[in-house]
């Protein structure tokens, strides 16, 4: 049996709280003077929100969606499915939807159909990653952490099969480590 290969550091920790950093503080520029409710899709995007909650230092409100489109593949399956809904009325609010990974664009756009149709008073977009790519839907990010290249990654709340979300940084998974 070979040795399994290393997962392969894309982008480090130390990179990855600067730009969580910064975000935050183009955020709070933005929405000086209101109260954002921030809505989390879980489970990816749960590191990157806490990370940057504890960087706006403004008052917010938080709240999650958990959706479904990629099972256990390692590409999505163009269908979303909404397993948990928000638990607070987003109406005439400011809301900003906090994703890990806009691969193909269909889920945020999907979100954000859902999201508009419950008219806030305004809709934002906040991915820590994008994968051009693989866009199938151009959906506007309008706070973008990082482009990436079309590998399929890990770390910092991403998983494969429930593994790796543990990793203070984002990874590109070797082909070994795929299931066939």
């Amino acid at each position: 049996m070979a040795p399994q290969e290393e997962i392969t550091v894309l982008i480090p920790e130390e990179q990855i709280q600067k730009r969580v950093k910064e975000l935050a503080e183009e955020i709070r520029r933005n929405y000086l003077g209101k109260c954002p409710v921030l809505v989390g899709v879980l489970q990816g995007a749960f590191v990157f929100m806490a990370d940057l909650i504890r960087q706006l230092r403004m008052p917010l409100a938080v709240d999650f969606l958990r959706i479904s489109s990629y099972g256990k593949n390692l590409v999505t399956s163009g269908e979303v499915k909404i397993l948990l809904d928000l638990t607070i009325p987003i109406a005439n609010r400011s809301v900003i939807l906090v994703e890990d990974i806009v691969d193909t664009g269909l889920t945020v756009d999907y979100l954000k159909a859902n999201l508009l149709a419950r008219q806030p008073e305004s809709l934002a977009v906040c991915a820590l990653l994008q994968k051009p790519e693989n866009t199938i839907k151009l959906t506007p990010i309008d706070y973008l952490g990082f482009t990436i290249p079309n590998h399929f990654v890990v770390g910092y709340g991403l998983d494969y099969a429930g593994r790796f979300r543990d990793l203070p940084y984002l990874g590109i998974l070797p082909k070994s480590m795929k299931e066939p």
